[in-house]
């Protein structure tokens, strides 16, 4: 398929969200702070050693997250968009998805609305849902969705909704196809993840299309798939 970029006025976020930077830099300055203070005021040397060579550690934590989060960023190294367009170019491609005017895709914790949009401009006759809970820890929003949308030129074919992926608001079959990206193993609702897939599984029509990125090889999350 072909290798799409997205508009680089949207606003998709990071998966590695501002605030938890700004909680990493706060956790290591308060750590060298405590370091300089047990140079000061503790006669032996040694706890001060310790702290400077845990704020190095905490320095190098907080350096590799900041270079992960100007990797992941569309406007930056565009792994984010890269990872998506690998489940883009996974989902299978057949005569009802994608080329029926009627063809329905759900995009199962759509987040920003990043992999929902690139699905739309892959699929330019589908009709494409976004479901999210929307969650504060990720700064993401219904809003924030709908006007990516517009700048990607898809906002008359694509419609976001808040949902539970654990317990979607459709009924069985009521999609052609349905895609996920790494969001499956975040269901806080669902103890037991495989019941996730399943119930992503259950709005897809028989015969139809899905594409699931997760971390489906750890055991403890998923058993024995």
């Amino acid at each position: 398929m072909e290798t799409l970029q997205m508009n680089r006025k949207a606003d998709y976020g990071n998966w590695v969200p501002a605030a938890m930077m700004k909680t990493f830099w706060a956790a290591t300055a308060a750590i060298a702070l405590v370091s300089v203070l047990m140079f000061v005021l503790i006669k032996s040397p040694v706890p001060g050693f310790i702290g400077i060579v845990v704020t190095l550690a905490a320095l190098c934590m907080t350096i590799y997250m900041q270079r992960c989060r100007k990797l992941f960023d569309f406007r930056g190294g565009g792994v984010m968009g890269k990872i998506h367009q690998f489940l883009v170019d996974h989902f299978p491609r057949n005569e009802v998805v994608g080329k029926n005017e009627n063809g329905r895709i759900i995009d199962i914790g759509c987040g920003a609305g990043a992999l929902t949009n690139r699905i739309a401009r892959m699929y330019p006759s589908a009709e494409i849902t976004g479901v999210d809970f929307w969650g504060k820890e990720w700064s993401y929003a219904k809003e924030q969705c709908e006007k990516n949308a517009a700048l990607e030129g898809v906002a008359e074919r694509v419609k976001f909704q808040k949902g539970d992926a654990a317990n979607l608001d459709f009924a069985d079959a009521a999609f052609d196809g349905a895609v996920s990206n790494f969001v499956f193993h975040e269901v806080r609702s669902a103890k037991e993840k495989r019941d996730v897939v399943r119930e992503a599984l259950r709005v897809v029509r028989k015969g139809g299309a899905f594409a699931f990125q997760d971390m489906f090889g750890q055991t403890a999350l998923y058993g024995e798939l």
